[in-house]
């Protein structure tokens, strides 16, 4: 009995020398400026950066010392940690925030057909091109509130998304599962938008949502370096937004929002906390 507890525990020993020599033999170093940036990151592996997850995009930029790609949830801030750790120049680029360029929700927009499918906008999207006439509202089936890390998206009683500002950090998950492309990236200071995405001609919007662009003007001759109309469809030139107040109260449809004094019908979310600053965005 002794003779095999004497044999189990000198196997165990020379197990045990063989695995830290094997430990130190293959072992592989690592840079410490990538845990360096892990830990300056936010942890919440959204993947906005395009990788995996943190340890994905502080593995990268520790290798290849590129710090061109961002880390839309950390922002400016973040960014500038990392470049410091780096030893570089930090880039300066301007927050952005997901806007979903809709307001045709049950209420306003007439449907196609009654879709009980799965509760997903993809695929109620590849039944006959989706539920609702319009061909670029926002469907309301809440894929991208579900997708989105932050909490930042609600969907309002009537079937509309809605994103709260103050919470939203750019990341761009939402406007990739959107099937209709009816969300986009816009830049933070920019406060007012058109609110359609529609390129149907007047007559035909009018017949199937009661809150779209008509592709009137209006805006464009009230403010004519504020928006352009293109595909019967206006839209805010972002470098100049500030201009852009004047035509919201003149826009026949009410289809422009300005999210400074308030969210789309039917959201729970209180006026934009958001501060606005002043300047030109890109």
């Amino acid at each position: 009995m002794l003779a095999a507890i004497i044999c189990l525990g000198l196997i165990g020993l020379a197990s045990a020398i063989t695995l830290g020599f094997a430990a130190r033999r293959f072992a592989v170093e690592v840079d410490p400026r990538e845990q360096a940036i892990l830990d300056v990151l936010p942890g919440v592996n959204c993947g906005a950066c395009g990788f995996a997850g943190c340890s994905g995009f502080a593995r990268e930029i520790a290798e290849s010392s590129d710090i061109t790609t961002s880390c839309p949830p950390g922002g400016a801030t973040v960014m500038e940690k990392v470049a410091n750790i780096m030893g570089l120049a930090p880039i300066v680029s301007d927050p952005q925030v997901a806007v979903v360029l809709c307001q045709g929700d049950n209420d306003h927009a007439k449907a196609k057909y009654r879709y009980l499918g799965i509760n997903d906008c993809r695929a109620a999207q590849k039944l006959a091109d989706g539920p609702k006439l319009c061909p670029g509202g926002c469907i309301g089936l809440g894929t991208c509130a579900r997708i989105c890390p932050f909490n930042a998206i609600e969907m309002t009683p009537a079937g509309l998304a809605v994103i709260n500002r103050a919470r939203c950090t750019g990341c761009g998950k939402c406007v990739a599962s959107c099937p209709r492309r009816t969300i986009r990236l816009t830049p933070l200071d920019a406060s007012i938008h058109v609110l359609c995405n529609s390129s149907d001609k007047g007559g035909v919007v009018r017949k199937y949502c009661s809150i779209g662009c008509i592709g009137c003007l209006i805006c464009h001759k009230t403010t004519p370096e504020a928006y352009v109309v293109e595909n019967n469809l206006a839209r805010v030139v972002y470098d100049h937004h500030l201009e852009a107040l004047p035509a919201v109260s003149k826009c026949p449809t009410h289809c422009i929002r300005d999210f400074a004094t308030g969210y789309p019908q039917g959201s729970a979310l209180a006026p934009a906390t958001v501060p606005l600053h002043s300047g030109k965005a890109a």
